[in-house]
């Protein structure tokens, strides 16, 4: 199932009408940087949620490209039920920057978990492979065992160098136990 598609333009307008925009990217996302009055609701939630939300009044969605939205359409309709309209904004956040509609970005907060795991990863595999030439053959472990790490996160899900990024000290404050609580 799709949902239908609004430009950002076209979405600005709805929601300055009362329209209620829903933003369903994770909570690191949201912690940097969002629409002003986005409603948060992350995707990894949403099978827990009550999506009275909408209170009778028409619900636009939007992730960061809008293929997340798209990819989940079917899952957002589910819960809203068949009695209310839904739509996504074309292009997602990225699109209402690129128009120049107004966002609230928190530069304060961390990069987003994803980023710092290819930061972290592409760092660990470049200083691997460098020391492998330069120092011992030894250090090709290193780009060994991220490359199987990165292949157990696309085939599992499951990503031991994020679980460890979310413990680090500059993510407390949005994957701490006070953010979890909120």
């Amino acid at each position: 199932m799709t949902l239908p598609s609004l430009s950002p333009s076209e979405a600005k307008l709805l929601v300055d009408d009362g329209v209620i925009l829903v933003d369903i990217r994770e909570a690191d996302e949201h912690a940097r940087e969002k629409i002003p009055g986005a409603r948060h609701l992350p995707l990894s939630k949403l099978d827990e949620a009550d999506l009275a939300v909408h209170e009778g009044k028409p619900v636009v969605f939007h992730c960061r490209s809008g293929a997340r939205t798209q990819a989940n359409a079917s899952r957002l309709v589910g819960k809203l039920g068949d009695t209310c309209e839904a739509f996504i904004i074309e292009g997602g956040l990225d699109a209402w920057k690129k128009v120049g509609l107004p966002v609230s970005a928190d530069r304060r907060q961390p990069l987003e978990l994803q980023r710092q795991v290819q930061i972290g990863a592409g760092s660990l595999a470049l200083m691997g492979t460098l020391l492998g030439i330069a120092v011992s053959p030894w250090f090709f472990v290193v780009p060994a065992f991220v490359g199987g790490g990165l292949i157990t996160a696309g085939v599992t899900g499951f990503c031991g160098m994020a679980r460890i990024l979310m413990r680090a000290p500059w993510n407390r404050a949005v994957y701490g136990p006070q953010a979890q609580a909120a």
